[in-house]
């Protein structure tokens, strides 16, 4: 029998009680902690000690090996070995063009635990529009509009001379004084005449992304109390979805998403949830009436 928090009638987690590794230097187990240890009633324990730098910079001073995941898996593993612990979390993200139309910067973020024990992974994740801009300048009026649209100083500043691949970076400017004077200094350097702007992505420089970051744990968790119904494995979340939605004008079966299966990530047992909302697809994802 599944054990239950007294006085609630939700599963007990099955970490509640344990120690997990975080492993991060920028400031992310602000919005980390709170979420998982409230919700999972387990111990999260800040793991310093190595600079996670090495595993890549969104300034690409240093390349990132590998893909998003790839990077978060790396980090938790360095984690869990640093703190002895055979359960690590670790979280990366990712900034691009947004998916839908291409025209906004986007930022997707990854957040990625490890129970060796039960040989489970389970990733968490929350996506969505971000403050992801640069400018290549020589006027410093343009240089200030350019740090207003970045939300600055809010949000801090990177600046390098000349161009975005120049070794000579300034990272996390955060005061007025401070971009003028960087700025300045950019510019006398620079053979090109002109400064190379960027926001600061980093999470405790980035407070967009840090509420991202907060997303990210929290849909960590809800997939993590989602226990299997036949063998008690947390992860039990969606695999797959079911096309066939009807329309709602014509009845006829769309592309849109009919049901969704859930599966467990240890035994075979799956389980399917029809979609009741919309409880049917609109006319225009409908072949029939919009051919």
């Amino acid at each position: 029998m599944v054990s239950t928090e007294s006085g609630n009638s939700t599963p007990r987690s099955v970490y509640a009680g344990e120690r997990i590794s975080l492993l991060t230097q920028h400031g992310k187990e602000r919005v980390i902690v709170p979420v998982l240890e409230r919700a999972l009633g387990c111990r999260l324990e800040h793991v310093t000690g190595y600079d996670t730098d090495l595993l890549g910079t969104f300034t690409r001073d240093i390349p990132r090996a590998g893909t998003q995941l790839e990077a978060a898996r790396r980090k938790a593993r360095v984690g869990m070995e640093l703190s002895g612990l055979p359960l690590g979390i670790a979280n990366e993200g990712s900034f691009g063009p947004d998916p839908y139309m291409g025209m906004f910067p986007w930022n997707v973020e990854l957040m990625i635990w490890i129970d060796r024990e039960r040989g489970l992974e389970v990733v968490g994740t929350a996506e969505g529009e971000t403050n992801f801009f640069h400018l290549l300048t020589a006027d410093w009026a343009e240089a200030q509009g350019f740090a207003r649209e970045s939300k600055f100083p809010g949000h801090h500043l990177v600046v390098r001379p000349e161009g975005g691949h120049d070794h000579r970076i300034r990272k996390g400017i955060a005061s007025w004084p401070e971009l003028e004077r960087d700025f300045s200094k950019a510019l006398a350097r620079s053979a090109n005449g002109k400064v190379f702007l960027e926001t600061d992505m980093r999470a405790h420089a980035n407070p967009t992304r840090m509420e991202t970051i907060r997303r990210a744990a929290e849909d960590l968790a809800q997939k993590l109390r989602s226990r299997c119904p036949a063998c008690d494995t947390p992860g039990f979340w969606k695999v797959e979805r079911v096309a066939g939605l009807p329309c709602k004008v014509c009845g006829a079966p769309t592309n849109e998403t009919r049901a969704e299966i859930d599966g467990c990530l240890t035994c075979e047992h799956r389980s399917t949830r029809d979609v009741t909302d919309p409880p049917r697809a609109d006319p225009r994802f409908c072949n029939y009436c919009n051919p």
